[in-house]
């Protein structure tokens, strides 16, 4: 029998674009799925730093058509699935999933329902638990395109990633392991360094006290081959000086200051952008062994405002929502 699908839902909705007092629970309805969509039963949601620039409005210029209050944000999130849409093949009624709905019209994660694309949906990898997968569809499509689309990395590369302990770079750490580079990671904080060393970067350093441009010549006397920045600061402009001629350098848009390469080397800024490709090539990716998502924190729904506010200061991997 079919499970049955209220109405209304609770969500952490915005009546305005503002600062973090504009969000707040309300009961909105609950999204219908479309021909092509799936609707899932959120058991938690991810938490990024972008949200604090969707909640102010920033990105309301890149939603189809004209925002609608209340709105619900939220980039990804995890759940079983309720409903599939008559064109869905995919996905049956039952299925646990993780999947991204950024700046949908029909609203995002921080809700007790969504409806995301069939394409944008992938099922929650084996071994992983729920809670964990809530994070992993915005920051593993960025770390893997950023990887494997726009640096090419291949085999016994050596890769430096500054930001290598936030909610990015520690999946983009991993991934690049089972790709077969050789990792430096940059990471913040005595806590941060320690993740990066867990999750096997072979040199670590901490980015703003570490003596980072030493760490790059020890690591590679030759020229890295290739840098993903995931956030910068002055070491960080330093260190890509040490990114060798012909070699690459990628960071998703809005990382400021906006990286800086030498002479004879490429600077590719990009978007994570959600594809059935991409996350099935995540999910071969993590299940080829052992992997890790750091929680740094998991929030009440009813904390979704102190969450947009802490995710602005230091903490490891991504921070969450608990929906269900």
């Amino acid at each position: 029998m079919a499970p049955s699908i209220p109405d209304k839902m609770k969500a952490a909705a915005l009546d305005r674009f503002g600062g973090p007092e504009v969000l707040g629970i309300k009961t909105v309805p609950v999204p219908t799925c479309g021909d092509d969509e799936i609707l899932i039963r959120v058991e938690g949601a991810g938490v990024g730093v972008w949200d604090s620039l969707e909640r102010e409005g920033e990105m309301a210029g890149m939603m189809e058509g004209q925002p609608h209050f209340p709105y619900v944000p939220g980039a990804d999130g995890a759940g079983e699935v309720l409903a599939v849409g008559r064109n869905v093949r995919r996905f049956k009624v039952g299925d646990r999933v993780y999947a991204t709905a950024f700046l949908s019209p029909k609203g995002g994660f921080y809700a007790e329902f969504t409806v995301a694309k069939e394409k944008h949906a992938a099922r929650i990898p084996q071994g992983m638990k729920v809670e964990q997968a809530a994070a992993l569809a915005a920051d593993g499509i960025t770390a893997l395109q950023g990887l494997e689309d726009q640096l090419r990395l291949q085999a016994g590369q050596r890769l430096l990633i500054f930001g290598a302990s936030g909610g990015v770079g520690h999946i983009a750490l991993q991934l690049a392991r089972r790709l077969g580079a050789r990792v430096l990671a940059v990471a913040s904080g005595e806590d941060g360094v320690e993740l990066a060393r867990r999750l096997g970067a072979e040199a670590v350093v901490e980015g703003h006290r570490g003596d980072v441009e030493k760490a790059c010549r020890d690591f590679a006397p030759d020229g890295l081959d290739a840098a993903l920045v995931l956030a910068c600061n002055d070491r960080c402009l330093s260190a890509l000086k040490h990114v060798r001629q012909g070699g690459r350098i990628a960071h998703p848009n809005g990382v400021e200051p906006v990286p800086q390469g030498p002479e004879g080397v490429e600077v590719i800024a990009y978007d994570g952008v959600p594809s059935q490709k991409t996350l099935e090539r995540l999910n071969e990716l993590i299940e080829a062994g052992p992997f890790h998502l750091e929680i740094g924190h998991v929030y009440a729904m009813e904390e979704a405002a102190r969450a947009q506010k802490e995710v602005l200061q230091h903490h490891l991997g991504k921070l969450t929502l608990r929906i269900h």
